[in-house]
């Protein structure tokens, strides 16, 4: 028997960072289950809800979910339909291939007034006399019926012909509810004997019948026996295996009407026979052994059995190794471990190992680890171990040398300074007045150019009447 579990859920959450309680879509189709449970106190923001092809017998613990807007109860084991008066938001609602012969069930639907689709079809009241007609009246809100639109012309004869096809459905839903009384008998009557025939066809406590009393017990006769042990175990075991096979055959070959009860004998013959094969076949997993991640020479390997992408860097700026991990995008932290060693670094991803060796030694205690929340990478921070320090942690002689030396430098430069002297007689500061009043006067160039014309006055002066005169 399938059971909605909280793991079960957080297993098909995937898509929502196995977050359950804002979930809003969630997939729980073909996982045997018999009853609904649980869903309406995990997952109350809803939205989309599968369960077809399951074992489910009973619409129940959904009414808390008022935000559901489609819900697929297809392939079931439903006989009446019901308890979904809280789904307010309810569109779409599919329970195709159930076992609803109640059709006046439907009526618990005119609450929900913005269902818009239903999908009756395989089941018993679909093969009803009217069926459509019924529903159609009877649920004003619906625009599609059995993935058929219904028209306005439809809907108008179907209110016309009304009270002659209710008279029609009540007939044939009794009928219907005292055959299925009958089936439900039958098919109690039938567990019951074969419950019994299980009883009686119980061997003893050593797999063998021993009727007579005066026989003596398999321990007296056991030495004389025991020669012929394995021969009588190897034809057990085959004369059993045929039976298993021909019981089998005539379970598959038998008759058997469409029902609730014959659905659940399919699944629990089928469980069986798995059972019955695993055992005989012995086909249990076998544990593998634990991957050597250490030689015996103390040799560190490099492993990456969850195959994940990596990348490791030498922060030579900051005197670090960063290992950048590739994880799961969705996978929950608490999933991974990380182990940081002087010279290795091991991650366990799921129970799967990630191993790497260093260049270098690094410091344990120093090292970080960080998650991204966007992409979900490992990032592990490894600072170095310094390479000054030694066995007796002292600083080598040649650095206190070069230290000494440096500051000897330093202390005669400055005894060394020379300082310039002002002459007090002269002005430090030039006259600002008079720098202004030199800026008035006419251009250098003109006065440069009256320098150099030679005067009149002077004895060396020659006029050329050829040259001409200068301006």
């Amino acid at each position: 028997m399938g059971l909605i579990t909280e793991d079960l859920i957080r297993r098909n959450a995937e898509h929502n960072d196995c977050v359950i309680f804002s979930l809003e879509e969630l997939s729980l189709h073909q996982q045997e289950i018999e009853r609904l449970e649980h869903i309406d106190k995990w997952c109350r923001d809803l939205k989309i809800l599968y369960l077809q092809n399951n074992l489910i017998g009973k619409i129940e613990n959904v009414s808390k979910l008022k935000k559901l807007e489609y819900l697929n109860l297809a392939l079931n084991n439903i006989e009446r339909i019901e308890n979904l008066e809280g789904c307010e938001w309810l569109t779409k609602l599919d329970l195709t291939v159930n076992f609803i012969g109640e059709l006046s069930s439907v009526k618990t639907l005119k609450h929900n007034i913005h269902l818009k689709e239903l999908f009756l079809m395989g089941n018993p009241c679909a093969d009803f006399d009217g069926y459509r007609q019924f529903v159609v009246v009877t649920l004003q809100q619906l625009k599609w019926l059995d993935g058929k639109e219904i028209e306005r012309s439809e809907r108008i004869q179907a209110l016309q012909d009304y009270p002659a096809v209710e008279q029609q459905i009540r007939e044939q839903e009794k009928a219907y509810c005292l055959r299925r009384a009958k089936e439900k008998e039958e098919a109690q009557s039938k567990l019951e004997e074969e419950d019994e025939d299980k009883k009686k066809s119980c061997p003893g406590f050593d797999g063998r019948w021993y009727t007579d009393t005066h026989v003596a017990c398999p321990s007296s006769i056991e030495n004389k026996d025991h020669l012929q042990v394995p021969e009588t175990q190897e034809e057990e075991h085959i004369t059993k295996k045929s039976d298993e096979s021909e019981d089998d055959m005539a379970f598959w070959n038998k008759p058997s009407l469409f029902t609730p009860e014959s659905r659940l004998e399919t699944l629990r013959h089928m469980e069986k026979q798995r059972k019955a094969q695993e055992k005989s076949s012995g086909t249990k997993k076998k544990v593998k052994p634990p991957r050597t991640l250490i030689t015996e020479d103390g040799k560190v390997l490099n492993v990456n059995e969850a195959k994940l992408d990596f990348s490791l860097k030498d922060d030579e700026k900051h005197n670090q190794i960063i290992l950048d991990l590739a994880v799961y995008r969705y996978m929950d932290t608490s999933l991974i471990e990380v182990d940081v060693q002087p010279t290795y670094v091991r991650v366990m991803v799921k129970g799967k190992p990630f191993q790497l060796a260093l260049s270098a030694e690094v410091q344990p205690d120093k090292s970080s680890a960080k998650r991204s929340q966007t992409t979900g990478h490992l990032l592990i921070c490894m600072p170095k171990v310094g390479e000054v320090i030694t066995g007796g942690q002292r600083t080598p002689t040649s650095v206190k040398s070069s230290l000494a030396s440096s500051r000897e430098q330093a202390s005669h430069r400055k005894k060394q300074i020379e300082r310039l002297e002002v002459d007090p007689s002269k002005h430090s500061c030039p006259d600002v007045t008079t720098i202004v009043q030199e800026k008035k006067h006419k251009p250098k160039r003109i006065d440069s150019q009256a320098q150099v014309v030679p005067s009149m006055e002077d004895p060396d002066f020659d006029d050329n009447p050829e040259v001409p005169p200068l301006i």
